[in-house]
């Protein structure tokens, strides 16, 4: 029964992995060479060997990068003769973004409150001193 229901939450949890869209573009974005490939094609179109070029390796493995750009939507490749351009899809990263959006009001909210507190405890400092506390020489 054990074994049954690890076997069950592996597969449910690969099952919502792959249908993620969020997981998905994050996992494309892990690698450096698939951001650098992204950060190319932001000034616009280019071919798969002029992508391959400043990468020390084959066209074959960087063909497996655009593919996994291409799977999580970052990427749309198209074909025109012998020219294989590629483009941004930037849809995805419209969603990480919002998704990053949300976390980065926490963090702004938190360090507000923290501003806050820090002058409470400045101001209540400065209070204490000015209420016959002796001074020291180096103050």
């Amino acid at each position: 029964m054990r074994m049954y229901l690890t076997y069950r939450l592996n597969n449910m949890t690969e099952a919502i992995a792959t249908t993620d869209q969020l997981s998905t573009t994050f996992a494309a974005l892990a690698d450096p060479t698939r951001r650098a490939i992204l950060a190319r094609l932001a000034s616009g179109e280019v071919s798969v060997t002029d992508l391959a070029e400043p990468f020390e390796m084959s066209l074959p493995a960087v063909s497996k990068h655009l593919k996994v750009l291409e799977r999580a939507g970052l990427i749309a490749r198209g074909r025109d003769a012998q020219w294989r351009p590629c483009r941004l899809s930037a849809g995805p990263l419209r969603d990480v973004a919002d998704w990053v959006e949300h976390y980065r009001r926490f963090w702004t909210e938190s360090f507000d409150r923290l501003d806050d507190y820090l002058r409470d405890v400045q101001k209540s400092q400065k209070k204490e001193k000015g209420h016959g506390g002796k001074r020291r020489k180096n103050e």
